[in-house]
């Protein structure tokens, strides 16, 4: 393209990049006067010689742009209310975007139904994990004033059976008695009575016989398991009541005159 200053007449070649910074107008590089380049601009030049290049000819309507590359999204226009908001606000609730993203996370996409499942397991092995402290504390609390009673009415309830708890130091001899054997010579015949004094059923302890001699010193000694005094299977499953008393009858050989003192023991 080409176009020609209005005083020097001098013609120059140029392009649209040197049209677009001040919307067509340039200065003359000869007399550095500013004028419009559309005013004269021609694509040819006319055979020379020539003076002045002529304008261009606007010959009918502009033509019209058929080729279009881009064309922009046009944006809705927003139709405000009486109360000065836009009706597409008016029906809806107004609140920060992150709010409304974690409302549509749990709802529209299904977050709240496929967490149950993982709180439903989470509990399951929660209770299971207090179901195995609960066993291995059973002793502490089957003993214990306060959870023992409720433990063993739930069970009662329930038809379960609870495990025996021992504890013997709520097993207390009441009486004891040491003497020749009636009809075995070397001999003695040694009776005992117990009794339960805990609040709950307890297993038949193991009871501990001791001999001992004028200076204290161990002269025989025997431990006695409950199926070696108690001959009732039944009995010794169910184990003593609470406020029981048990009386036992042993055998043993006499040591002699060495022993004068005897002692009676629970494991």
């Amino acid at each position: 393209m080409y176009t020609q200053c209005p005083d020097c007449l001098t013609v120059f070649s140029l392009d649209a990049d040197a049209l677009m910074p001040a919307g067509g107008h340039v200065q003359c590089g000869h007399c550095q006067t500013v004028f419009d380049a559309l005013a004269c601009i021609a694509s040819q030049l006319p055979p020379e010689p020539f003076q002045r290049l002529a304008p261009p000819a606007v010959a009918g309507p502009p033509p019209q742009l058929e080729l279009a590359v881009y064309r922009p999204r046009p944006e809705p226009e927003a139709v405000v209310g009486a109360n000065g908001l836009p009706v597409a606000w008016q029906d809806q609730d107004i609140a920060p975007r992150f709010a409304r993203r974690r409302r549509r996370s749990a709802s529209d996409d299904g977050l709240g139904e496929r967490r149950w499942p993982w709180v439903t397991v989470c509990l399951l092995l929660t209770l299971l994990l207090g179901a195995q402290v609960a066993w291995a504390q059973r002793n502490t609390l089957l003993s214990d004033p306060v959870t023992g009673p409720w433990l063993r009415q739930a069970c009662t309830v329930l038809g379960c059976r609870l495990p025996l708890v021992r504890s013997v130091q709520q097993m207390h001899l009441i009486a004891r008695d040491v003497e020749a054997h009636p009809s075995v010579k070397g001999a003695l015949m040694i009776s005992a009575t117990f009794r339960n004094d805990a609040p709950f059923a307890q297993p038949y302890p193991i009871i501990t016989l001791v001999l001992s001699d004028p200076q204290g010193h161990h002269v025989a000694m025997r431990r006695l398991r409950p199926s070696e005094y108690l001959d009732d299977s039944e009995s010794l499953r169910a184990g003593m009541a609470p406020g029981a008393t048990t009386a036992v009858v042993l055998e043993v050989e006499d040591p002699g005159r060495r022993a004068v003192a005897f002692e009676f023991g629970f494991e």
